[in-house]
């Protein structure tokens, strides 16, 4: 017999599947009940197939059986994310142009989930090419928040952020250019992480050595997080970039960093550099004197990151260029209007260009290595806004400052990517009419397992 539900912790569902409390089988059907019942109306989980989930849990059953070594994961329902290939599925992208392609491969971060034990059930649903940060595509649809259906579940690893709140999975796997693990976790209430550049290396990449996207964990808690971070996280030959740490140095327990003499910059808006919603600013200035209340040296402090905007929207262009360019021209009318304008911003740059944006981007990477210097971590919002209404395909504004378009309400998080440093969103509060507000902790690179102590003592701090 066993408490556990699909709402208890990916730690306990992973130990009571081990101490043989609950089988694969057992903890899938949970799982398929819920999917059952949330799913219809969330639109979180696509191309669904609970026959061949129920044949990889039979595996699982039998492999715990037999005695055999079973991996961090055994037995946990998982769903990828449909920008990663998983052999044998349906790999869409969320466009048209690949509605009918299955993988015939898996690529490195799911081969690390299938080796740590996972039973897959499906994908989850993206953006079209993961291009923004809501959730919709004219293949699957929309996904909706699962705390207000009518509101966005963010993106664009959306699908993975309302699974996981919801209950249908207890982890889940996402990539992050803008935001893409960030904003949805602070959109469902749940956590997400953008790793340090090169610490969940990635296999086949277009380009191996484009790195403004990072593959990266979410879940319900920092410390599931950990745990899954702990299997994505570590070297391998085929990523040249990879940092050399092993995937186990981040393995849970993970022991909450001591809050007292904790030097933490915070900022609302890095000094003026993007416009925060009021309801959203509130909830970091709360987190700023709860930090402060418990011992923490909270400066109100920002990097100068000016040149992030330029730098971000430069290397975005020329990387969708590059890689989806061809599509478009071979497709010109399968491609959703926003998309395609970011694809042709990449058409007229030059050499010159590209060159400005990666020195631009080198020294953000040496600004924030000197402010790290001062501070041990930057809070700031993970996103501009509160989940925005699901029939938009962004926020036209805030504060009734209007968005020229559909990256500009997103800075809070892209101004962080081009640092290459790690960032966290962690659930912090609510708007005044329920909707979650996570708040974005930022490190030095490389210092992902410091981060996430903080970020650990902090979802302690504000339970």
């Amino acid at each position: 017999m066993t408490d556990v539900t699909v709402d208890s912790t990916a730690r306990d569902q992973a130990a009571a599947v081990r101490a043989g409390e609950i089988s694969p089988a057992e903890l899938l059907e949970l799982h398929l009940d819920r999917i059952a019942e949330r799913n219809p109306e969330l639109n979180a989980i696509v191309s669904l197939d609970e026959e061949r989930a129920r044949a990889a849990a039979a595996v699982a059953d039998q492999a715990q059986a037999s005695g055999e070594e079973t991996g961090p994961l055994h037995g946990l329902p998982f769903a990828v994310k449909d920008t990663h290939a998983l052999e044998g599925w349906p790999h869409t992208f969320g466009s048209t142009v690949f509605r009918d392609h299955v993988a015939d491969h898996d690529e490195l971060l799911v081969e690390r989930v299938r080796h740590a034990g996972a039973v897959f059930v499906g994908k989850t649903n993206v953006p079209e090419f993961a291009a923004g940060s809501h959730t919709f595509n004219t293949v699957f649809g929309v996904t909706r928040n699962p705390v207000d259906p009518s509101r966005s579940a963010g993106g664009s690893s959306g699908g993975a952020a309302c699974a996981l709140a919801s209950g249908m999975v207890p982890l889940a796997d996402g990539s992050d250019m803008g935001g893409s693990l960030r904003n949805p976790a602070s959109f469902c209430g749940v956590v997400g992480m953008r790793p340090s550049l090169g610490r969940v290396p990635e296999w086949p990449l277009y380009n191996q050595w484009e790195t403004t996207s990072v593959g990266g964990p979410m879940a319900r808690n920092v410390g599931d997080l950990a745990l899954l971070l702990s299997v994505l996280a570590g070297p391998d030959p085929r990523a040249p970039h990879a940092l050399g740490d092993p995937g186990t140095s981040f393995a849970p327990p993970l022991a909450p960093a001591p809050l007292a003499g904790l030097r933490v910059a915070a900022s609302v808006d890095l000094g003026g550099a993007f416009a925060v919603d009021h309801a959203v600013a509130d909830v970091v200035r709360a987190t700023a004197a709860r930090l402060s209340d418990a011992g923490a040296a909270v400066a109100d402090a920002h990097p100068d990151l000016s040149l992030a905007d330029d730098t971000f929207r430069t290397l975005r262009a020329w990387h969708f260029q590059a890689k989806l360019g061809r599509l478009l021209a071979e497709h010109p009318t399968s491609f959703k209007p926003s998309l395609e304008a970011n694809i042709r911003a990449g058409e007229p740059l030059t050499g010159a260009d590209v060159a400005r944006g990666y020195a631009q981007r080198t020294a953000l990477s040496e600004t924030m290595r000197l402010f790290f210097g001062d501070h041990d971590v930057l809070l700031l919002p993970t996103s501009q806004v509160p989940p925005f209404p699901v029939d938009q395909e962004f926020p036209a504004t805030i504060n009734g400052e209007e968005m020229p378009d559909y990256l500009a309400w997103m800075r809070s998080a892209y101004f962080i990517s081009v640092t290459g440093c790690p960032a966290i969103s962690v659930p912090a509060g609510t708007t005044p009419d329920g909707l979650p507000v996570g708040v974005q902790l930022v490190a030095r690179h490389g210092a992902d397992r410091r981060l996430l102590e903080v970020a650990a003592a902090v979802e302690d701090l504000l339970a």
